[in-house]
């Protein structure tokens, strides 16, 4: 008996080893085998400026993306790791449940069968730039082998770059919330493009603002341009400011790049891209910020009792199904294989849960334009030919804020709207039997919302909507677009405030626009005047504390500046309303959020008032460069401290909101000039160097760095010089 027990026990052992053999085995035998592009000689030269920045130069544009590729390895090759294995189906095997939902999402979108489908029609010398970069990332990997975190990983090729692409498009436009919703089976986004149904009748708005029936904003960014006929010196003027998370995938990477063949351009771009996604070249410049026009359609199906075909215009058409294995990282190497299934049907990908089967029909599906697109932007050298390129609405959506030597400014909400048909509400589920409510296509460009060189000489865009973007007497007019466009009226309070600021300055000097940008003031004629009200009314009923907190709050002078003694609640309490306003959520309850922050603030500081500056903390470390500043504004403030965390200590650690700043000038002979600043570093992921945290006192005090984008001016300025 007890032999038989011992080889029982001698089974269970090699049957365990065996099995944890196969998951620590069975992902990267069976992952896509990689393959590296077409061998090539790279002429490639990378100038570190004091801060740590990289200077590209190269005789070929490709020449430039290689160096690209290389340079942002060496300062963050953690991240661009995880963006190279969500481009094949392999973030799961990385990062866990959360990297298995994005290789999830790249089936559904179909993304790696559009490249391969697209690829090589693409122009040539698109192909030679995603390759370039591809063989950027392999020579880092091949000489920095410990480094590489999943076996088989490398070497990539521009098809996998391009893949990127793909993915993360239709995550700009809110694809990921309908994703979550469907999958949880929870209610949709609201895609109500009018006001807030909670939201009362806001006080009349003076000359220069716009009320908002809105409530906060948990995306953000602001874009400021203001032509020579407004500025105090006649120069023409970009402002930059972004709002990323401030590491991963997309967070911003500053660069400089120059090649012998007329690419030179300097700004910022996302881990994956082969070139700068915003920021000036000698001519002309632009920025973006999030819109949110109403770019995706949900149709319910009717399926038959076996679930294998839905019903469409009186015929029964077979659901599309593919089986697809999921890569969950346990713990070590161990990689546990999940089967999912993907259906597809007519109007696109479909979800099927509790209450039913819904089709997603969404902007610019399973295409590679947008790769080219921004390249033409990038070597665009005027206005004609900066709206050539982004007339082919391949980025299915971002607003784009644009200047040159001109002095021409402009605001295009661009984005591949949807071609709707009359007579149906695209806002809600639509039936998905019939044809009558389906289109396909996008609106022709001549349709977009634009607004360029206005009578005001200036625009602002902080995720509002594009009729808020002049100021009085130059704003477009709603009536002129169609509702089934689906462009949003949402604004924000750093919409209205800035139209405000700005539209009360009749010359505009830089120092006023630095002003404006790092404001971090509430607008009375914002969301914020209706929510501040509602906690100012609170009954305390008796309960002291939060008596105490109405009284600290009777104090705040509606100013982010840290000088009050009401600032670190009040950011509390407006990160509430923040949270509402793009999923269009519910009122909150203001007794119950103001006694929330106020235990909050007792639990770790023992009083209602604490400085701003200790509660708000700007905190990059571990390493001997380890920072811990304090940060003024907060969150939808111009001077933006978006999201945050709540550390152990107490302290809310700033992680989202102003991220990358640039601002950008022309003089009245057409030379361009600009400056610029990081939350960090450049080396956002090395400890160990000196750039991880040296931007962050600059950032805290509001200062700039130079942007050395002249090679002449570059010299006097240099750290380093190499060829990798």
């Amino acid at each position: 008996m007890r032999g038989l027990l011992r080889r029982g026990l001698v089974a269970l052992v090699v049957l365990i080893a065996a099995i944890g053999i196969g998951l620590a085995v069975w992902e990267p035998l069976t992952a896509h085998a990689p393959s590296a592009p077409p061998a090539h000689s790279y002429d490639t030269r990378i100038v570190r400026d004091n801060f740590g920045v990289p200077h590209i130069f190269g005789a070929t544009d490709p020449d430039v993306a290689y160096g690209i590729a290389y340079a942002h390895a060496e300062d963050d090759f953690s991240t661009l790791q995880e963006v190279v294995a969500m481009t094949r189906g392999r973030a799961g095997a990385l990062t866990g449940q959360q990297g298995a939902a994005i290789d999830f999402a790249l089936h559904l979108v179909r993304a790696r069968e559009t490249v391969t489908r697209d690829y090589m029609k693409q122009p040539a010398d698109v192909r030679a730039l995603l390759d370039a970069y591809a063989s950027g990332l392999n020579r880092y990997a091949d000489t920095h082998a410990s480094e590489v975190r999943l076996r088989g990983l490398f070497p990539v090729n521009g098809q996998d770059i391009a893949a990127g692409f793909v993915l993360r498009s239709p995550f700009f436009f809110g694809l990921d919330a309908v994703l979550g919703a469907l999958v949880g089976d929870k209610p949709l986004p609201v895609e109500n493009a009018g006001p807030h149904p909670d939201s009362p009748d806001i006080a009349p708005v003076p000359a220069g603002a716009v009320a908002d029936p809105n409530e906060g904003n948990l995306n953000g960014s602001n874009a400021f341009v203001v032509a020579p006929k407004r500025s105090a010196d006649g120069f023409t003027r970009l402002v930059s400011n972004s709002h990323q998370p401030y590491r991963g995938g997309v967070a911003w990477y500053e660069l400089v790049v120059h090649s012998r063949t007329g690419w030179d351009f300097a700004g910022a771009t996302f881990p994956g891209a082969p070139y700068p996604l915003l920021g000036h070249n000698k001519t002309l410049g632009w920025t973006n910020t999030v819109n949110r026009p109403d770019l995706i359609d949900i149709y319910k199906l009717v399926l038959n009792p076996a679930g294998t075909q839905y019903r469409f215009d009186g015929k029964w058409l077979p659901l599309q199904t593919e089986r697809v294995w999921l890569p969950v990282k346990l713990w070590g190497p161990f990689v546990l294989p999940v089967p999912k299934t993907v259906y597809r049907a007519v109007q696109g990908p479909v979800i099927i849960n509790k209450s039913g089967a819904y089709a997603i029909h969404y902007a610019a599906p399973e295409q590679l334009g947008m790769v080219e697109e921004y390249y033409r932007l990038n070597k665009a050298r005027d206005f004609a030919e900066w709206q050539a390129a982004l007339s082919r609405q391949a980025v299915p959506a971002t607003n784009f804020l644009y200047a040159d030597a001109a002095g021409n400014i402009a605001y295009f909400y661009n984005a591949a709207l949807l071609n709707r048909k009359p007579g149906f509400d695209y806002a809600h589920v639509l039936p998905g039997d019939i044809s009558a409510d389906l289109a396909s296509g996008t609106v022709p460009w001549s349709m977009i919302p634009r607004n360029i060189n206005p009578a005001s000489g200036f625009l602002v865009n902080a995720n509002n909507t594009p009729y808020q973007a002049a100021g009085t007497g130059s704003e477009l007019n709603p009536a002129d677009f169609s509702p089934l466009l689906g462009i949003e009226t949402d604004t924000t309070n750093r919409g209205t405030r800035a139209i405000e600021l700005m539209g009360a300055d009749p010359s505009i000097s830089a120092d006023d626009l630095k002003r404006i940008k790092f404001d971090t003031a509430i607008s009375k004629y914002s969301w914020a005047a209706r929510w501040f009200d509602d906690i100012n009314a609170v009954d305390p009923q008796g309960d002291a504390l939060i008596a105490s907190a109405k009284a600290v709050m009777a104090k705040w002078d509606w100013n982010y500046d840290g000088k009050g003694p009401a600032d670190a609640m009040a950011a509390i309490l407006l990160r509430v309303g923040n949270r509402i306003h793009y999923p269009r959520k519910p009122w909150p309850v203001a007794r119950d959020e103001l006694k929330i922050a106020a235990d909050y603030l007792m639990k770790y500081y023992g009083r209602l008032d604490p400085p701003l500056g200790d509660v708000l903390r700007l905190r990059q470390g571990p390493g001997p460069y380890a920072r811990d500043l304090p940060l003024d504004g907060g969150p939808d403030v111009l001077r933006a401290a978006s999201t945050w965390d709540e550390a152990p200590d107490g302290r809310l650690v700033v992680k989202h909101g102003d991220s990358f700043i640039m601002f950008v000038s022309w003089d009245k002979a057409g030379k361009v000039s600009s400056e610029s600043v990081q939350p960090y570093g450049a080396a956002t992921t090395r400890p160990e160097s000196k750039h991880y945290t040296d931007q962050m006192p600059l950032f805290v005090r509001h200062q700039l760095k130079p942007v050395w984008f002249d090679p002449a001016a570059l010299k006097a300025h240099t750290e380093r010089e190499y060829r990798p």
